[in-house]
């Protein structure tokens, strides 16, 4: 009887399929490329408790659906992820309801909100901020406002720094500056202390919309508090004069950032790049492209996006082929739109040989193909 027990035993546990690692289960819903087999693999995969605490799974997944505009599919999956108990979790429904506001589905966020109670999910500061960046994340600022004004006081619960950095936002992506300053103000009665992440926020916007008094003011205000200036800070500040066309100011500070140093990051680079591109200064939009390279920096779609077309717009289309290069060497996506240019012109000034090689490059490569043609091939 032994024996028998112990041979049923092995055939039965050799015939069990040994269950799929989250990694395994993750790189298969990466290669789905069926919308609806996605959602069908990724609710099957949410039985399993260890994936549904994969917060990238979720994030990638739903970026992936957004795009496709397959909103009806993030609905489906999303509000599968109710039937769990870890729904009644305030940590696991935040995540539920900034998915929706990720992808643009603000009312579905404000039902995720609603619903917690009914599930025994207590809202908090945190569930709350989380409402606040659908709105933003939405578009849907206006919203922000009224829910900053009323929510609170239905939870008992009060509106931290990240609260208020979000309502500041929500002002700034509206184009209400003097909203998004007064909010500093409150802050201040209420005696919350503002951060470095305040401050950029708005001098984002105001750098941005080239209102340089206003911004000089702010960042008067952010040394005043102690609060740090960063690389976003000095970013925005180099957006700002290149938008004025102050460019040659925008490499003084970088200079001074250096000396004091600060490394500028690569957002800092397209700055002067953009302002010297706008001040159609191809020499220094060069230069700078060095330096970013130099600094260990990498060259990210909006630098090509800047220089190629405007290389070509030069008539330095030797230039411009070294940039398609790079642009292959470091595998960055770009548009057949930006590249078939540079194959004209190069054709056009007689380099034959280097028109073959991009067209070559682009068709060939293994990570985008973009079907660009020799002027007489078509």
């Amino acid at each position: 009887m032994l024996f028998c027990r112990l041979i049923r035993h092995a055939f039965s546990t050799a015939t069990q399929p040994k269950p799929k690692s989250i990694r395994a289960i993750s790189e298969d819903l990466y290669r789905e490329r069926n919308l609806k087999r996605l959602v069908h693999k990724f609710k099957e995969s949410s039985e399993i408790y260890r994936f549904r605490t994969k917060s990238p799974i979720y994030e990638e997944t739903v970026r992936r659906l957004a795009t496709a505009k397959g909103f009806n599919a993030i609905e489906e999956m999303l509000e599968h992820q109710k039937k769990y108990p870890d729904f009644a979790d305030e940590g696991f429904a935040v995540r539920i309801l900034s998915l929706y506001g990720k992808a643009g589905m603000f009312d579905n966020a404000q039902k995720v909100f609603d619903e917690m109670p009914e599930r025994n999910c207590v809202r908090t500061v945190l569930s709350f901020n989380a409402l606040m960046g659908a709105c933003v994340n939405s578009k849907r600022f206006d919203m922000a406002e009224k829910i900053f004004k009323e929510v609170p006081e239905k939870l008992s619960v009060e509106p931290d720094l990240v609260s208020y950095n979000i309502l500041i936002k929500a002002f700034c992506k509206m184009g209400s500056f003097d909203s998004a300053v007064l909010v500093l103000e409150k802050m201040e009665k209420k005696g919350v202390k503002p951060d470095v992440i305040t401050f950029n926020t708005i001098l984002d916007c105001l750098y941005g919309n080239q209102r340089f008094s206003d911004a000089k003011k702010i960042w008067g205000v952010m040394v005043e508090k102690n609060v740090v200036p960063d690389i976003r800070s000095y970013n925005a500040k180099l957006m700002g004069l290149a938008l004025e066309k102050r460019s040659k100011e925008g490499a003084e500070l970088v200079k001074e950032l250096r000396s004091s140093g600060v490394e500028p990051d690569v957002f800092s680079f397209n700055a002067l790049i953009k302002g010297f591109v706008g001040e159609g200064n191809l020499e220094e939009a060069k230069r700078w492209y060095g330096e970013l390279v130099k600094s260990g920096c990498a060259p990210d779609k909006w630098t090509f996006e800047m220089l190629v077309p405007f290389s070509c717009e030069k008539g330095d289309v030797e230039y411009g082929f070294e940039l398609c290069k790079d642009i292959f060497q470091r595998r960055r996506l770009a548009s057949a739109a930006m590249l078939q240019p540079v194959v004209d012109g190069l054709v056009k000034a007689s380099m034959i040989e280097q028109a073959k090689e991009l067209v070559k490059l682009g068709n060939t490569n293994s990570y985008k193909r973009f079907n660009l043609k020799l002027p007489s091939d078509e």
